[in-house]
């Protein structure tokens, strides 16, 4: 993790614990593709700066206007601008990159942006200009928008569009470069503050290489041959004790980039790891051919597959599958008891004795129809009684009629009618 901490020795970039066994082996590695080292064979020409325009027309197309080398090269892109655009030839001496456009065009508006590219050292830097036009010599202005430089000029006129940096690393030439570039190792024992830590190795760019302290300590720590042309700095420790143990770091210079950078290691040194030494056996030893056991027929081992998932979903899926299929039986056999109680209840006959009581459910009242069943039992009764005499007195009627033709006792049956109960 960076922990973004400066000191003297340039900025921390990263820390690590590493941990390995008494009499192993160590590497730790420390790497930075920024610190390969590439001699300038062209006079340093991996230093340029172009200015691009971006037209505010529908296409929104940047086109590249001029671009000048730290050798003094200039180069136009358009035909037109031959003549009328140009940069100072001085500017990689003191750092003034601005552009000058003489008889400025309304075809000229539009935001122009100032590139300066580092290749040697991968840096990148860039500034916004924008440029409007206008017929009118009151309207001439600059101002800030807040976020680039905006510049009203008149039509015909000489603007200067300013793009200045002055750093060294853009003004000074690439002179003694395998100088500027140098890695150093420090070891801090534990107890001991960063600024007295002992210095263990500097390796320069040049393939100068410079080894302190003891004789045995500098045969055991060392830096590869190819690190600047790899970016590849770790330090390999061979035999480790437990006197190598405590605080090393790797230092980043270079100077003429501006990189300063350490990485930390924190290293500790585990007990050796047990070896188990084998008892020697009284067997006899067979060759290939005189084995015994060569011509057993060997019994394939029991093999149990287990496919595992490859992920958690199939796991859910299968689930919901089985809780959906429970839940299914479940409506199927709650549908069932349902018909079947409502069949039953259909199949019962009704009984006029038996007291029911109703709720009224917009009321909420409860009304008793017991009353009523009494009352229809009694007009039932009545209407039997009725229906009773009717025919018992057609029948004796009948009788009576019969009788007249036969004997004399009509009178008798007449006066039996005329009684006002009956049996």
């Amino acid at each position: 993790p960076a922990l973004g901490q400066s000191d003297g020795s340039g900025v921390v970039v990263a820390m690590y614990n590493i941990s390995a066994p008494q009499g192993s082996q160590a590497v730790l590695q420390c790497h930075s593709q920024r610190m390969v080292w590439t001699q300038d064979r062209l006079k340093d020409r991996q230093r340029v700066a172009h200015w691009d325009l971006l037209r505010s027309g529908q296409n929104h197309a940047m086109e590249r206007v001029i671009d000048m080398f730290s050798a003094g090269d200039q180069r136009i892109y358009n035909g037109y601008n031959q003549g009328r655009i140009n940069m100072p030839k001085t500017a990689f001496k003191d750092g003034n990159f601005s552009l000058v456009i003489k008889d400025v065009a309304v075809s000229d508006k539009g935001i122009y942006s100032c590139n300066l590219h580092h290749h040697y050292c991968h840096l990148y830097e860039s500034i916004k200009v924008q440029l409007n036009v206008t017929r009118s010599a009151r309207k001439e202005r600059r101002f800030w928008d807040g976020q680039k430089a905006v510049y009203v000029v008149l039509v015909g006129s000489t603007v200067v569009l300013p793009c200045v940096n002055r750093r060294p690393i853009w003004t000074e030439s690439n002179s003694q470069e395998d100088q500027q570039q140098v890695v150093h190792w420090d070891r801090q024992p534990p107890g001991v503050r960063h600024d007295r830590a002992d210095r263990l190795i500097d390796l320069y760019a040049s393939g100068e290489r410079r080894h302190y302290g003891p004789l045995f300590v500098q045969q055991k720590m060392n830096i590869s041959a190819t690190a600047f042309s790899q970016g590849d700095f770790s330090l390999t420790i061979s035999d480790i004790q437990p006197l190598d143990q405590g605080l090393y770091s790797c230092h980043l210079h270079h100077h003429y980039c501006g990189l300063h950078e350490r990485r930390i290691f924190q290293l500790t040194v585990m007990p050796p790891v047990p070896q188990i030494p084998q008892e020697p056996s009284d067997e006899p030893q067979y060759l290939p051919n005189e084995d015994p056991n060569t011509n057993m027929v060997e019994v394939p081992p029991h093999v149990i597959n287990v496919i595992l998932p490859e992920q958690r979903n199939h796991f859910l899926q299968q689930l919901g599958y089985i809780l959906a299929t429970l839940l299914l039986l479940a409506l199927i056999v709650l549908a069932i008891v349902l018909l079947t109680r409502q069949r039953k209840r259909q199949g019962l006959d009704f009984d006029p004795r038996k007291v029911e009581i109703s709720t009224d459910v917009k009321t909420g009242h409860t009304s008793c129809v017991k009353k009523e069943c009494e009352r229809s039992i009694a007009d039932m009764k009545s209407s039997n009684q009725e229906e009773t005499k009717l025919e018992y007195k057609n029948n004796i009627l009948k009788e009576a009629e019969m009788s007249k033709l036969c004997s004399p006792k009509a009178i008798d049956l007449d006066r039996e009618m005329e009684k006002p109960s009956l049996k």
